[in-house]
């Protein structure tokens, strides 16, 4: 019995000191842990997300317990599992942060932060990591080989990447400080694309157990591993936006379980594995922008789950994949650009869900199917630069959700269907250079939010319908080309909106050219040449002081030409082959006499006519208009109850408007808009028309009165919308046009903004005497202003702010000329299905390449409408051209005097030419075609800062 008691007395006691021994031991890890994130936390620039990371001043114990710090978590042993401050605005390196203190780490979480300098090699310790989220940050994109032993990792994502560094460091390597040698460099790194690129090793075909790889729009070279075929697990492959180059391993095809392959945008070529089709789990693959020739694989719907796929801007040719006619899971499909052949009618099927469809530019045959008719869903088909025939079906009018119909560029024939009205979201219609006969439908008029019509090069025939000055959207209006007749409709006039072009040449129209078509105030470009014009042409023309150009030549026209805009400036070719007109242009002959001669005495009274008649009309129509509104609200207020009018008081308010500290409420800005009267209307964008409103007390603000929507469709969630914009009138810039805030109540709904004085930069761009008075030193500086303020937006806002439409309407200048950016919230926290332009929210002309695949705005989609911006300060007009010749030749060379505005004298002195030069090479850079080439905002400010620095 004592033999057996001792026995027992020694177990407990060997019992005892082991776990003495383990707990000391624990105890050990914990302080371990502790003190290497405290050193870290030391390492690093104080912030006040890591304030709870400290030693509690009342403990007993120098030993500290991580897992109650913010971002920590631990497990029952109270070892650290977990490190996720994502998101946070974390700001330093990961140099002094020691890894191997982390023995049990499973997940780290650093994405969307300020991390700076590179991924040290020592993360390899960290042997149970199995998730590694780097993403959206500074780090330099070279991988260390060491994250092959990461064998436990199962998604790793170190996408979104570039290297800032420290600027003594990288842009002064001899020590010496010089500003212009830094200035050289920074020029070097941000405009010439020398960041350091990284490969990704051989040996991340390691990490078996992988099932997520991120290294999108970064800074990754060379070839993609051959080793990553052996990553059978892998779920989703992301290597777009970088400059990979070589053919797609064979070996890529091997991932049975792939459903998400992203490719675009890098420097690969050769042909795509034709078995990259067993992949039946597909359902992104996105292929465009390379170099890759041949076929495209023919099973790349082979498990009928394809949602995404993407081939534009490649060599492809021969047929379109079989499989894609059986895959009703399509929603976008790009393949344009190639030379993909194929009848349209019999290649391909009904997709169901199909939203977004873009053939143009391939060898495409067949008839228009009305088959298409039965993709509900669909917002843009675009078929452009085929060889397709027959009739535009009846069946395709019925789209409901199309908002661009681009069908330019083929053998079409037959009359456009009156049933085009139906289109009610249709916003891009282009039907040029096809063989389309027939009258233009009235019915065109119908569809208010149409902004680009293109029925030039074509056979229609008959007259003008007067219904199309109904469609008070339209920037874009081209019919030229055709053998249209009659006269030029004047409510053309009431198209104020027209910006882009208004072309009607090349036809036989008739008649006098109607004054109301010098209320187009914004037209940059008016082409009535080659038709039968007769008369004189009117004052009201030259107070167009937008017009950059002007062609009335091969008419009928005689008398004197106006005095002023564009006729001082324009050739005389513009006016040639007329019967007589006269003026002070050189090579016309001058005019005489002042008295009007009988002709165009006859003329003025038959315009009069023309003009006051229907004036007076639209008068006592009005009036008698008014008073029935009137005599009815007034009756049925004497039959309204007091409870009635007690239920409308408290009817639904999502947000109360802020208060401003007390200055304005609902009724005041209600009472002072004498409710959204136009006549206090200062512009109009896709989300709405803003308006001056004065306030009693002389306060001005701008108010911009949102389109109505329902209350379901128009917010994504009541609570998250106010929550959003109550952030957003905290944002603070002097560049930045300040949010008050929001109100919706009844049938309005509003966000109220500072008024600037001067009104948008477009606005003064397009007024010739505002744009004299807009001198090279001021344009430097509102382009300074605007990277200032985006680059606040992305880079000291938490979270960061996208902006999502930057645009000339979208930069107000004040009185001095200072830029300040305006509806920086709107893009925000509207939802995408409101926008103007399909899903994109953005402005045509601005938006940048990528969102065609992505559909996700990122800080550098913001990037590339900056650089349109800056290009259209200089030129004064929008650089399409410029832009288009940039992105189709990299050898394209923009020289400084060929773009700068004609309007103002070409600058002389060495500093304003040097600072023009440096603001043209900035918008190259940042409206390059590939989104990685961009520099970031804050790295725009940087060398705009050193410009300056460098005076």
């Amino acid at each position: 019995m004592a033999t057996h008691s001792q026995a027992r007395q020694w177990c407990y006691s060997v019992s005892f000191t082991l776990f003495l021994l383990l707990s000391v031991e624990a105890i050990d890890a914990i302080s371990m842990e502790a003190e290497a994130l405290l050193r870290w936390k030391q390492s690093l620039p104080k912030q006040s997300i890591l304030d709870s990371w400290v030693v509690p001043s009342n403990s007993s114990s120098s030993v500290s317990n991580p897992c109650q710090w913010r971002g920590i978590s631990c497990n029952k042993q109270s070892s650290v599992v977990e490190i996720k401050l994502d998101n946070t605005g974390l700001v330093g390196t990961l140099d002094h942060l020691n890894f191997s203190s982390f023995p049990n780490l499973l997940r780290l979480d650093l994405k969307i932060n300020n991390l700076t300098g590179v991924i040290p090699p020592s993360i390899g310790v960290l042997s149970k990591l199995q998730f590694l989220d780097l993403s959206t940050n500074f780090l330099n994109s070279t991988l260390p080989l060491s994250l092959a032993n990461l064998t436990e990792v199962f998604e790793l994502d170190v996408s979104r990447n570039s290297i800032t560094g420290s600027l003594d460091s990288r842009l002064f390597p001899d020590g010496s400080g010089n500003s212009k040698t830094g200035l050289r460099n920074l020029r070097n790194l941000l405009l010439q694309d020398t960041l350091l690129e990284g490969r990704v090793p051989e040996e991340i075909g390691n990490i078996k157990s992988l099932n997520l790889i991120a290294f999108d729009r970064s800074q990754f070279s060379g070839p993609i591993p051959q080793s990553l075929g052996n990553l059978s697990n892998l779920n989703v492959l992301r290597l777009n936006d970088n400059h990979f180059s070589g053919e797609i391993p064979q070996s890529i095809a091997n991932l049975k379980n792939l459903t998400d392959l992203r490719l675009f945008i890098n420097d690969l070529s050769g042909e795509v594995p034709q078995n990259l089709g067993n992949m039946s789990s597909l359902t992104v693959l996105h292929l465009a922008e390379n170099n890759f020739i041949g076929s495209l694989p023919p099973d790349v719907c082979k498990g009928g789950k394809l949602v995404n796929f993407s081939a534009a801007f490649n060599g492809f040719t021969g047929p379109i994949p079989m499989s894609l006619k059986n895959c009703p899971s399509l929603y976008r499909v790009l393949i344009q650009s190639n030379n993909i052949t194929g009848s349209l009618d019999q290649d391909f099927g009904v997709y169901p869900e199909l939203n977004y469809i873009d053939l143009s530019n391939n060898q495409f045959n067949g008839n228009l199917s009305p088959k298409w008719g039965e993709c509900k869903n669909l917002t843009l088909l675009r078929i452009t630069g085929n060889r397709v025939n027959g009739e535009i079906p009846n069946e395709i009018t019925q789209l409901e959700n199309l908002v661009e119909l681009e069908l330019s560029s083929n053998n079409l024939s037959g009359s456009i269907p009156k049933s085009i009205g139906n289109l009610s979201s249709l916003s891009v219609l282009g039907l040029r250079n096809n063989r389309l006969s027939g009258s233009i439908p009235a019915e065109l008029g119908s569809l208010v939010n149409l902004a680009h019509l293109d029925l030039s090069m074509n056979m229609l025939s008959g007259s003008i319908p007067s219904e199309i000055g109904d469609s008070v959207k339209l920037q874009y209006l081209s019919l030229s080309m055709n053998q249209l007749n009659g006269s030029i409709p004047f409510r053309i006039g009431s198209l104020v909106t027209l910006q882009d072009s208004l072309d009607l040449s090349h036809n036989s129209l008739s008649g006098a050219i109607p004054s109301l078509l010098g209320n187009l105030r914004s037209l940059e470009n008016l082409n009535l040449s080659h038709n039968n014009l007769s008369g004189s042409i009117p004052d009201s023309l030259g107070n167009m002081m937008s017009l950059v150009s002007i062609n009335l030549s091969n008419n009928d026209l005689e008398g004197p030409l106006p005095s002023e805009g564009i006729f001082k400036t324009a050739k005389l070719e513009a006016f040639s082959n007329n019967r007589g007109l006269c003026g002070d242009l050189n090579g016309l002959p001058r005019c005489n006499s002042p008295v009007m001669t009988d002709y165009e005495e006859k003329n003025r009274e038959n315009n009069l006519v023309k003009v006051l008649v229907p004036s007076l009309l639209g008068v006592l129509l009005v009036s008698i208009a008014i008073f029935g509104v009137v005599f009815c609200i007034l009756r049925k207020k004497t039959r309204q109850d007091p409870e009635a009018n007690m239920t409308r008081v408290r009817e639904k308010v999502f947000s109360n408007i802020w208060y401003f500290n007390g200055r304005i409420v609902y009724s005041d800005i209600i009472n002072a808009t004498n409710e959204f009267d136009d006549e206090y209307c200062i512009g109009e964008g896709g989300s709405g028309k803003v308006y001056k409103v004065e306030m009693p007390g002389g306060e001005v603000f701008a108010v911009k009165k949102l389109h109505s929507w329902d209350d379901e469709k128009g917010y994504q969630n009541q609570k998250s919308f106010e929550h959003e914009v109550a952030a957003l009138t905290e944002v603070r810039h002097r560049n930045i046009v300040r949010l008050y805030g929001f109100c919706s109540r009844g049938v309005h709904t509003f966000l109220v903004y500072d008024y600037i004085e001067r009104g948008s930069l477009a606005h003064v761009l397009s007024r010739e005497k505002e744009a004299k008075a807009f001198e090279w030193s001021k344009r430097v500086e509102v382009v300074k202003g605007i990277a200032q303020a985006l680059s606040y937006l992305h880079h000291d806002c938490r979270p960061p702010i996208i902006h999502r439409d930057v645009t000339a309407n979208n930069v107000v200048l004040d009185s001095e000329f200072e830029a300040h950016l305006a509806d920086f919230g709107t893009a925000r926290f509207l939802k995408p299905d409101i926008s103007r332009w399909t899903t994109v929210a953005g402005t045509h002309g601005y938006v940048a390449p990528e969102l065609a695949y992505t559909m996700v705005a990122t800080e550098k989609c913001d990037v590339y409408s900056f650089g349109v911006v800056v290009f259209e300060v200089l030129m004064g007009k929008h650089p399409g051209d410029v832009i288009l010749s940039l992105h189709s030749s990299p050898d394209y060379k923009v020289e400084l005097n060929d773009i700068l505005d004609s309007r103002l004298v070409l600058p002389q002195d060495k500093r304003t030419i040097s600072d023009l030069s440096l603001i043209m090479s900035l918008a190259i850079s940042c409206s390059q075609k590939h989104p990685q080439s961009r520099p970031t905002m804050r790295n725009a400010c940087q060398l705009l800062e050193l410009q300056a620095e460098n005076k």
